[in-house]
């Protein structure tokens, strides 16, 4: 695997230095507050590219898988920007869940279409089909990649990678990923690691839950440890550090799916994701998704008083009650929590997630419920089970195990997988 150096502009093998950290010119007037003391310049992959890394395209014919948050520093997206140079075709556009400019909702088929900005015919990679099919990928010399992830085992994004570099290892096409900051920091890993028997499209390949890899890092572990031999090139990040929270790296926020609109809804996530296993609402159809969980046949207090009993690290669940527009329960009044993480470092998303859905169970065991299949293209399997990767976990929540119980099943698997990552760390 080739990594392009953002720094020095110096290709090196994956076991290389990663590039230090730049500071840039603080933002706005000295008067703006200490917080923008703390901001950092990081560029990202695309801006890398754009500035220094150009000579990696020139002379290609390149196909891309892109969003709406695939954007420069100036909130340029990809496609506009590459129109724009001279030597480089770029020809063919792919689109993961949600569509090019994120339109749809969740679990929403995507269907192929024509670009409007670009006039370029855009091909889906969510729906019947997720992988690029041969004939797409023919007459290209590289498909570039450039998708905001989240930090999370479900987030689908990474796994359209993972389908998109496998096909383009058969095809013979180069395959060059832009990387991004992961909104999770990169130190923090957490959860189980799914058998492999309950791989799915929310988890091709064992990782845990919360996995702190950014998806430059996660394009390169995937591609040497479960073989899918591609051609692989990543333009690493210039300036980011594996404890920096989103705000410190200074990347413009442009929402990477419908529901997931600000750096805070990532920071739940890898447990909110869970809600969708469940009767329970995990928030859709509100202004606060997977921050807001609840139901209309949970008490608002009571619940919110059984969780905060539980003293789940850097986590206060505050009495809530919204009424979400669309999905779950959608027009009915529910009672539930806000989510409110009080300490980043300390908080356990997974954790908290099932602590949710335990709690939820124990509060009212006649009408909380398992949500049925389909769920994510698995049409057997519980979509809480498809999510955990494992049937144990939601075993032992109807058993009413106590949390530790259950987070200690994971760790030593987790140990184990964390000293295997390590190869593949591109930055300090």
């Amino acid at each position: 695997m080739n990594i392009h150096g953002g720094d020095h502009g110096v290709q090196r093998s994956i076991s290389g230095r990663a590039p230090q950290p730049r500071r840039g010119r603080l933002p706005g007037r000295r008067a703006e507050s200490v917080y923008h003391a703390a901001v950092m310049r990081v560029d990202t992959g695309l801006d890398v590219l754009l500035g220094r890394r150009l000579s990696v395209l020139r002379g290609l014919r390149v196909g891309v898988v892109a969003h709406q948050a695939s954007v420069t520093r100036d909130y340029t997206h990809i496609t506009q920007a590459l129109r724009g140079l001279a030597g480089v075709a770029l020809t063919r556009l792919f689109a993961p869940e949600h569509g090019l400019w994120g339109a749809a909702q969740d679990h929403a088929g995507i269907p192929s279409a024509r670009d409007p900005a670009t006039q370029l015919r855009v091909w889906s990679l969510y729906g019947p089909r997720r992988v690029p099919a041969e004939r797409l990928l023919r007459g290209l010399d590289a498909l570039l990649v450039d998708l905001q992830d989240v930090g999370a085992r479900y987030y689908t994004f990474v796994w359209t990678m993972a389908l998109a570099m496998r096909e383009c290892a058969r095809a013979g096409v180069r395959v060059i990923v832009l990387d991004r900051p992961n909104p999770l920091g990169g130190e923090r890993i957490e959860g189980n690691l799914p058998e492999p028997s309950f791989a799915s499209f929310v988890g091709l390949f064992p990782l845990p839950a919360r996995h702190g890899l950014t998806i430059g890092e996660l394009a390169g572990y995937l591609n040497t440890e479960h073989e899918l031999g591609c051609e692989l090139t990543v333009i690493p990040m210039a300036g980011w550090r594996r404890a920096m929270r989103w705000e410190e790296a200074g990347v413009p926020w442009v929402a990477p799916s419908p529901n997931m609109p600000t750096p805070d809804t990532a920071r739940v996530y890898p447990g909110g994701c869970l809600i969708e296993g469940t009767n329970l609402s995990e928030g859709r159809g509100t202004t606060r998704p997977f921050e807001w969980i609840g139901a209309p046949y949970l008490d608002a207090h009571r619940y919110a008083d059984a969780l905060n009993a539980l003293g789940l690290p850097g986590a206060h669940f505050r009495p809530a009650r919204f009424r979400p527009t669309f999905h779950k329960w959608g027009g009915r009044l529910c009672g539930g929590v806000q989510v409110h993480v009080t300490d980043v470092r300390a908080f356990k998303p997974f954790l908290a997630g099932l602590a949710e859905i335990a709690t939820a169970c124990r509060l009212a065991p006649t009408a909380f419920r398992w949500k049925r299949p389909p769920y994510e293209f698995e049409r057997r399997r519980l979509p809480i089970d498809v999510l955990c990767g494992t049937d144990v976990i939601r075993k032992q929540i109807e058993a009413g195990a106590p949390l530790g119980e259950i987070e200690a099943g994971w760790t030593t698997e987790l140990a184990r997988w964390s000293r295997r990552r390590r190869p593949y760390l591109l930055y300090g």
